[in-house]
């Protein structure tokens, strides 16, 4: 650069400079609008259009908000600092492109055909953490039943801990069940109360708990149910309604009523709240047994007890042995089992006295799914070893079950598990709720299957002393009579022969094979009758 050019840019520099640090003129009221750093910010600006500005592309600001004066990299384009130096250094300026933007090919259409269908695990209907909260909500109100080393255990060759669930206020497992389904029930609902229309074991519990919880509850029952019974809901604090002569007529009725005054009609069911109710079972027999190898449960009512208690005691040791004890005269599960579908309706006529409380239900969807998961054999059991089993509780236990109750340990006296032999088991008595007239019923019958009462008939000759003779040797024997009944008109085959029927109970079966071959050999017209 020659020495005019540097003189005339000198002049230029020292001008704009002077203007910049100028003391600024007042403003006036016809410019506030257009105040004085906004015009000189102008002419700070390119002079002409096109110009590239050093400080990027402008942007729009908030209205109202001072921009600076001045830019101290704005100074670097007059060359303060190189003008101090002597010399001016011209700074080049690069322009930068937007990067170029690249475009995403279009996804290739896929055929169906080219999609893997991958199937879902169904969701799991009973999780633990159900069951746990369960636990926890109801271990105010529900007693934690004992699970007692049972006295039969060195006669069957191994250890039996019996889970006494029919030690419960109203006799039954279903308890546990029934108070947390009513806890989980909204505010309203127990303010409208709730109704129910079966003499069962779920009927007993909700009328307790209910009354209990301040909910209003009512039963609907039969004409033909007993007064002991209804006298029992009654005591538990329930109103009680006798409508119809049938169960059906009574549920028809129930809800009719539970429709018009908004009542909530409980059922026995597969809901979850009633499920995990009952898995708690299944956590205390865990904790209360340890080294267990296996679980033997009745298949009662909706066959909740078995699915949740499965649950409970597969997510603490999946190697336990959950097994399922259904009656023979209605095998349920097991023939849902073997069709894989849970079986509506069974061809069978079971004993409704009996087993009225397990007959009277039916399988759900998600029931069958959680027992065809989790338990690992279902067996059935007949009646007549349900009403052994009946008989050894009452011997050695001291407890009065149903055969609901008594069907786990009807099992293991059945000769049906043998794997089990040396092998810790817990049985799950769960209720025992049986009119006592049923009992004694029962109990007789036990008695007569077990070899323990008997009936003969022999024919006597009318010798005086005769009768004497005959019971002189039922004497000798240790037997003892309970009942005998003298014929003399019965036979008319022969006008000097007497018929005498005689009832005996012996201590076991060894006693009565030594009876009948004592007799035998000394009255040929021996015969035994079937009571």
């Amino acid at each position: 650069m020659n020495f005019a050019a540097q003189l005339f840019y000198s002049s230029y520099l020292s001008e704009r400079l002077e203007r910049l640090y100028s003391p600024r003129p007042a403003i006036k009221d016809n410019e506030e609008n257009d105040p004085f750093w906004q015009r000189e910010e102008l002419h700070l600006g390119p002079s002409h259009c096109g110009a590239v500005h050093k400080c990027g592309p402008v942007s729009n600001g908030n209205r109202g908000r001072r921009p600076t004066l001045i830019e101290p990299e704005r100074l670097k384009d007059f060359g303060e600092e190189e003008l101090l130096n002597g010399d001016v250094k011209v700074h080049e300026t690069k322009v930068m492109e937007r990067p170029e933007i690249m475009l995403m090919e279009p996804q290739k259409t896929r055929r169906v055909s080219e999609f893997q269908i991958v199937s879902r695990p169904l969701p799991q209907y009973l999780h633990f953490e159900d069951i746990s909260a369960a636990a926890f909500r109801i271990q105010s109100e529900i007693q934690k039943t004992p699970c007692t080393y049972s006295r039969l255990s060195k006669q069957y060759g191994m250890e039996i801990y019996l889970k006494k669930e029919h030690l419960h206020y109203t006799g039954s497992v279903k308890e546990r069940g029934v108070l947390y389904l009513l806890t989980s029930l909204t505010q309203e609902q127990q303010r409208n109360g709730v109704i129910v229309a079966s003499d069962c074991n779920f009927s007993m519990a909700v009328a307790h708990h209910a009354v209990e919880m301040k909910i209003p509850v009512f039963v609907i029952m039969p004409s033909s149910c007993s007064s002991p019974r209804l006298r029992i809901y009654r005591d538990y604090g329930a109103m009680v309604i006798s409508y119809g002569s049938t169960s059906q007529d009574s549920q028809t009725h129930a809800r009719h009523l539970a429709k018009e005054n908004g009542y909530l009609y409980m059922e026995e069911d597969e809901s979850a709240a009633y499920l995990a109710g009952l898995g708690t079972v299944g956590m205390e027999i865990y904790e209360q047994v340890p080294k267990l190898d296996a679980v033997i449960v009745p298949a009662a009512g909706q066959y909740g007890l078995l699915a949740a208690t499965a649950a409970a005691i597969k997510h603490f040791n999946s190697q336990i042995l959950v097994i399922g004890i259904e009656p023979e005269g209605f095998p349920l599960l097991l023939q849902s089992l073997k069709t894989d579908s849970p079986v509506k309706d069974m061809h069978c006529n079971p004993n409704k006295r009996l087993y009225g409380d397990l007959v009277a239900r039916s399988l759900g969807v998600n029931t069958f799914h959680l027992a065809k998961k989790l338990v690992n054999k279902v067996i059935t059991v007949s009646e007549e070893d349900s009403l052994v089993a009946m008989l050894r509780f009452q011997e050695f236990e001291r407890s009065t079950v149903d055969t609901e109750g008594a069907m786990g340990l009807a099992a293991i006296l059945a000769g049906q598990l043998p794997e089990l032999r040396g092998k810790k088991v817990a049985v799950v008595v769960s209720s025992a709720n049986m009119e006592l007239e049923m009992v004694r019923r029962c109990v007789d019958r036990a008695l007569v299957l077990d070899d323990r009462v008997s009936k003969f008939c022999v024919q006597l000759g009318e010798w005086p002393g005769d009768m004497a003779k005959l019971l002189d040797v039922l004497s000798r024997e240790d037997v003892r009579l309970l009942d005998v009944c003298h014929r003399r008109h019965s036979d008319k085959s022969d006008l000097f022969k007497a018929k005498v029927e005689c009832v005996v109970e012996t201590r076991d079966k060894a006693q009565s094979i030594q009876l009948r071959k004592v007799l035998s050999e000394r009255y040929p017209s021996l015969c035994w009758l079937d009571r």
